[in-house]
């Protein structure tokens, strides 16, 4: 093994998945910590009467998605140029203590004050996270190691759902949720700062000047085809993390913390997409320099019959099912995205790569999570919005298509 191969004493192969190990509960917080708010969406209300609408509603939700994606960018340059491993530890320490704040909260003003706050500091991990784990994972480890990472995602995502269960308690409320996990956040930055380390010769990148990064990737026909790709998903899919449980609620006449429960069966199923989706692009990478790209495809096509049977469903049978499907293609598509990114650029534009492809997507997912209480309020009826969903994602299929990366940079040095 190479002297490029090894770190602080530990060979890649081991290390690689210990950096893993150590983002997983990161990435659970990350989203834990954002999905409550769906889930505890009655509960807030009922305590924050200047909430009056679904606009309003959509409004907290969107404005931590504007600040998240403004600052993505930022977040990512900073952990291409200076050191991932403190800005991940950074921006767990700072949304752990915002989220412990957010308990505090009794007017919409605030609440939304909270959330845009949160944004900053959650801006900065995904970019810095995924750019270490494929730092450290080349090639015929990569897209199953950031499905591991992804898994830790979902994970928060599920147990996000059942804080509806928490909200609803009189002895606890939705403030102790926020209170329980910003503490979680906090205490367990400690160990992430003595445990998590950068590449070996992560201090030897080259630093790029912002703006040569900026036009090295904004000339770049494959990675703006890729931004697109990552973008046109998000439409959907942030209205199914963020709304569906107030969809289930009111559609078959759920409790909010059932409706919680049950929103939140799209999570399994991207965990084990992103399981099966991880391990086939591997695979599929030994035989095609565009395997990713192709199963990422495969995972967009599950997206039309769910979309379609989630806005048309008349049995709630029909609406679970529907989300399962979203979810193993969510995993499918979610665990190829940085890898993807990979094969299109630098190791040193990675992390600023991701921010710009966030910058975009969560602009989007912000105005699409406005636009439906929008929408909502005004009784548009949800086939026709989720028909308007698969459209999109059929879209999605051709436009990932037509990356066509070059041959070879699932070799390259880890720094």
């Amino acid at each position: 093994m190479t002297s490029q191969a090894k770190t602080s004493g530990h060979s890649y192969g081991a290390y690689a998945w210990i950096i893993v190990a150590l983002l997983f509960p990161v990435a659970l917080l990350n989203y834990l910590d954002r999905q409550m708010l769906a889930a505890m969406k009655q509960s807030m209300v009922s305590d924050i009467p200047s909430i009056s609408d679904k606009e309003h509603w959509g409004v907290v939700l969107a404005s931590f998605k504007w600040v998240y994606a403004i600052l993505s960018p930022v977040g990512g340059y900073v952990a291409d140029r200076y050191s991932r491993r403190h800005v991940i530890v950074l921006s767990l320490f700072v949304w752990s203590l915002v989220t412990f704040a957010t308990g505090f909260v009794h007017t919409y003003d605030q609440l939304v004050w909270t959330r845009a706050l949160m944004g900053i500091s959650e801006a900065f991990y995904i970019p810095a996270a995924l750019a270490l784990i494929t730092d450290f994972h080349v090639g015929r480890t990569r897209s199953t190691a950031v499905s591991v990472h992804q898994a830790g995602i979902y994970s928060g995502l599920i147990l996000g759902g059942l804080t509806g269960f928490v909200a609803e308690d009189p002895m606890l409320g939705w403030r102790t949720a926020f209170y329980c996990c910003g503490v979680l956040g906090i205490l367990y930055s400690v160990p992430l700062m003595l445990f998590l380390r950068n590449p070996a010769r992560a201090a030897e990148r080259a630093p790029t000047d912002p703006l040569a990064a900026l036009r090295e990737l904004l000339t770049n026909r494959n990675f703006l085809l890729l931004v697109v790709y990552f973008t046109l998903p998000a439409i959907a899919g942030w209205v199914v993390k963020d709304w569906m449980p107030d969809i289930l609620r009111e559609k078959f006449n759920l409790k909010q913390g059932k409706a919680g429960l049950v929103s939140m069966f799209v999570h399994p199923a991207s965990i084990m997409g992103a399981a099966i989706g991880g391990l086939l692009a591997d695979s599929w990478m030994k035989k095609a320099n565009r395997g990713r790209i192709f199963v990422s495809a495969i995972g967009m096509a599950m997206f039309l019959p769910a979309l379609f049977s989630v806005g048309n469903a008349s049995s709630f049978s029909v609406a679970v099912m529907g989300l399962v499907v979203f979810g193993l293609g969510w995993g499918f598509f979610d665990c190829n995205n940085m890898p993807i990114l990979c094969q299109l650029t630098r190791p040193q534009l990675r992390a600023t790569g991701y921010g710009i492809m966030n910058l975009v997507s969560i602009s989007c997912g912000g105005f699409s999570d406005w636009g439906f209480g929008f929408l909502r309020d005004r009784n548009v009826p949800l086939n026709l919005i989720f028909g308007a969903f698969a459209l999109v994602a059929a879209v999605s299929i051709g436009v990932v298509l037509l990356i066509r990366p070059q041959p070879q940079t699932e070799t390259e040095s880890p720094v």
